[in-house]
């Protein structure tokens, strides 16, 4: 071979290699992707809120009367039973306490006392007429009877006699009402107390309604209550609760019965609930980043053992997931490997280097095997046979 030929060899193989290098570097390079494979196991899809625990009945025990109240000696978390006492109450101390005020008092019941033997000698006055109009009466009619006197005369004896009747019974009347004033006027200075102290045998005792715990003392030193002020809570801590606030537009999915997992509470194991009430009326609540929102309180009963929730407590904080639906052996992907295709979902399948569209039903029950790789976050470079390289 010539020389004049190896060159010519040489320079077409060079002019090769350079076109190839050309070609090749102008041809798609693969888009770099990440993947993930699909498989199979528990899926559930919930609604997640924050919950707490309250107490199913609570009873907030208040103040009957109005009084001086002692110390509570009760502590948070003490057990109590029904009819126990819990607080107790003092009569207010009365004006009669002040020394010009007791002395108009004890004048008052002097007086009184006056009155009341001046109603008697009045009805003694009283019944002694009633007694003369009475025999009057009664001769006159044998009179009239005999024709000694006229009708007329037997007529005004009959009224008379009536009217001396009256005033006998209200002059006994008038007797029951001084009685009465002279008692009232007595007992200014039979129960007046000095300060706060007092006979404690006229105390108010306030008795638990219920057996159960403190869970709250609203006022524990003493000192003067208003009637109806709240004193302190009483409760079951063993028949607890869940209160949820949920969006409206979740609770509308939910039904009575649906089962709900509380998780990140404390304890070892997730616990368990299920719905009892679904309250009709929703209230506007303001999130933490300034939106308005419609909730509604959701109550849900634990099912799972008390010894397995025996450290919870009132006012407790739990997250509460509400269980829509539950598969135990599902075909799944990551959410972000999902989207929508002329209104149908899809994800690209990775396939001997190239993104292969598939169609899928969710919950994939089509379209997808077990173990094939999606690509996560397709983006708009991706479309159907691009070719792709997973990343490591």
């Amino acid at each position: 071979m010539n020389t004049q030929l190896r060159r010519r060899i040489f320079v077409v193989s060079v002019g090769i290699v350079v076109l190839a290098a050309v070609v090749y570097g102008f041809l798609p390079k693969p888009v770099p992707v990440e993947v993930a494979a699909a498989s199979r196991g528990p899926l559930r899809v919930t609604v997640e809120e924050e919950g707490r625990t309250q107490v199913k009945e609570r009873f907030v025990i208040s103040a009957p009367v109005p009084g001086y109240l002692h110390r509570i000696t009760l502590d948070v978390g003490d057990t109590v039973r029904k009819g126990d006492r819990v607080a107790a109450l003092q009569p207010l101390g009365s004006t009669a306490l002040y020394p010009r005020s007791r002395a108009e008092a004890e004048a008052a019941v002097t007086a009184a006392r006056a009155a009341l033997q001046s109603a008697k000698e009045q009805a003694r006055a009283a019944a002694a007429d009633a007694g003369y109009a009475g025999e009057r009466e009664q001769r006159m009619a044998r009179l009239s009877a005999q024709g000694y006197v006229s009708k007329d005369d037997l007529d005004q004896a009959e009224a008379a006699s009536k009217k001396a009747a009256a005033t006998r019974l209200s002059a006994d009347a008038a007797i029951h009402a001084a009685q009465a004033d002279l008692e009232q006027a007595e007992s200014v200075l039979r129960y007046a107390i000095v300060g706060a102290g007092g006979d404690a045998r006229e105390a108010v005792i306030v008795r638990s309604p219920v057996s159960g715990a403190v869970l709250k003392i609203r006022r524990q030193s003493e000192g003067i209550v208003g009637n109806g002020e709240p004193l302190l809570d009483i409760g079951n801590p063993r028949s607890l609760e869940v209160k949820a606030e949920v969006l409206s537009a979740d609770a509308v999915k939910l039904r009575k019965g649906t089962r709900v997992i509380f998780e990140r509470w404390g304890g070892e194991k997730p616990l368990e609930g299920r719905v009892r009430v679904i309250e009709p009326a929703g209230f506007t609540k303001v999130s933490s980043l300034g939106v308005e929102e419609q909730r509604v309180n959701v109550i849900v009963e634990l099912t799972s053992p008390f010894e397995l929730w025996q450290r919870l407590g009132d006012g407790y904080r739990l997250d509460t997931a509400f269980i829509l639906w539950e598969g135990g052996d599902v075909l799944q992907v990551p959410a972000s490997a999902l989207f929508r295709d002329h209104g149908r979902w899809a994800v690209y399948v990775l396939d001997d280097g190239r993104a292969r569209l598939r169609v899928v039903e969710v919950e994939i029950t089509r379209g997808l095997d077990e173990g094939e790789r999606v690509i996560i976050h397709p983006s708009d470079q991706i479309h159907e046979a691009v070719r792709v390289a997973a990343r490591e």
